[in-house]
């Protein structure tokens, strides 16, 4: 289809609109050149997010990142600048070093499951944090900056041409439409109204001992995010805004909570474990929940919190575990992995159980550190560590041979099953 040529004056107001927004470069090398004369004294570390895989830098990822360092920036002791591309830079004064330093390692911890990051168990530095001393490094770390606010003018050049070309197009609306602020704002009063214990799904953390059948421990609830999407926006990519998706979790967490509050709800009876954020278990709704159930129920509810979600605030982490604990519920970390194990020690964050993400990786018994997997699922207590996402028997295997006694996973599921319909079997034939 032929279509009209782009204004070419349009375009170049564009540009130079573009050009004189305050994006994280253009405020990085302002500031850089306001510290020529002062650089005595003054450090900066440059985070290299863009290393990373594109799952491990999505937008929560980068907000949480550069949160590290806000609590500097609010004691006047630097300043922090997000890149376009992902990458953070943080100019403090040296007397802030070892709390920088601290921060970075919590980083290093929160992405330690990237491969960029898989070497860095043992502790030896790599190539995500650079450090400068500005009295020595001020020109290297001008030309970074010049380099990546030349770059960042080009590419937003590039983007608003290719808009203008693009809106002079017809095209056809595609599937899948991204999710907005506005349908998320109707897809939550919708959730207020809407009953989701049919949405539900129940998976079992089971006790698995030799060749004995598996005894169900407790049970994990949490919403089926498909029918979810089916039921209430069936032609809307729910994963095209992370930031809108973790909105919407936050409100199932408040709608799991209000099931869980019907006692008389066969949904969610018995022992069971619910995904929760550290924020939902300090806010008013987990107060109102706990207030409503029984002082027994308590026991028989995990609370499985995030491990990128601990160790992104661990000052409101521990508050929320000794509320928690103080009230009788038992706590697991959730999303250990082989690479991320050789930072979590259970006793030392407080934690009653600990869920381990298999990975074939497992059978060599090794951590990327060297370290024996045995030796750790000892110290972390073989009855407190549960090996999830079992989808064969291999896992199951590999877990028993390291002493593990609980798994979890669609293999488990397919043996529990199996396991009733033998006991159905040997009842008909009773009868």
């Amino acid at each position: 289809m032929a279509f009209g040529p782009v204004d070419r004056a349009t375009l170049e107001r564009q540009k130079m609109i573009a050009q004189r927004l305050p994006t994280g470069e253009n405020l990085l090398l302002e500031y850089l050149h306001k510290l020529e004369r002062h650089r005595r004294g003054r450090r900066a570390v440059l985070i290299r997010l863009s290393l990373l895989q594109a799952v491990n830098r999505r937008e929560h990822h980068v907000r949480i990142a550069a949160g590290t360092f806000e609590p500097l920036v609010k004691q006047l002791k630097g300043q922090v600048f997000t890149l376009s591309n992902c990458d953070i830079v943080f100019v403090f004064k040296e007397t802030a070093l070892e709390d920088v330093e601290a921060g970075v390692v919590r980083l290093r911890f929160m992405f330690s499951d990237d491969p960029v990051l898989a070497g860095a168990a043992g502790g030896e530095a790599g190539t995500f944090a650079d450090w400068f001393l500005l009295e020595r490094d001020y020109q290297s770390l001008l030309h970074y900056a010049q380099r990546m606010a030349t770059e960042e003018r080009l590419r937003r050049t590039q983007d608003l041409a290719q808009e203008a070309v693009e809106k002079a197009v017809s095209r056809p609306v595609r599937r899948g439409e991204p999710l907005t602020p506005l349908m998320l704002g109707k897809m939550e009063d919708a959730l207020v109204r809407a009953d989701l214990a049919n949405m539900m799904r129940r998976q079992a953390v089971c006790a698995i001992v030799g060749h004995a059948p598996p005894q169900a421990v407790f049970h994990e609830l949490f919403i089926s995010i498909a029918d979810l999407r089916e039921t209430l926006l069936p032609n809307v990519n729910l994963a095209s805004s992370p930031w809108l998706f973790q909105q919407l979790t936050e409100t199932l967490d408040r709608r799991v909570l209000s099931l869980l509050n019907k006692h008389d709800d066969r949904t969610v009876a018995g022992d069971v474990s619910i995904n929760l954020n550290v924020q939902t278990l300090l806010s008013s709704e987990f107060l109102t929940f706990d207030d409503n159930i029984k002082a027994s129920m308590r026991g028989t509810i995990v609370l499985e919190l995030q491990k990128v979600d601990i160790f992104a605030d661990l000052g409101a982490y521990m508050f929320a575990r000794d509320f928690a604990h103080d009230r009788g519920y038992r706590i697991c970390i959730d999303g250990v992995n082989i690479e991320s194990a050789p930072f979590v020690d259970r006793e030392r964050l407080g934690i009653d159980l600990v869920k381990l993400v298999w990975d074939p990786l497992m059978v060599a018994g090794k951590l990327p550190n060297g370290a024996s997997l045995e030796e750790y699922i000892n110290r972390t207590g073989p009855s407190r560590t549960i090996l999830c996402r079992c989808d064969t028997q291999e896992a199951i295997d590999c877990g028993q041979a390291m002493g593990v006694t609980l798994f979890q996973g669609r293999h488990v599921e397919g043996l529990i099953a199996a396991e009733l319909r033998r006991q159905k079997g040997v009842f008909r034939r009773r009868r």
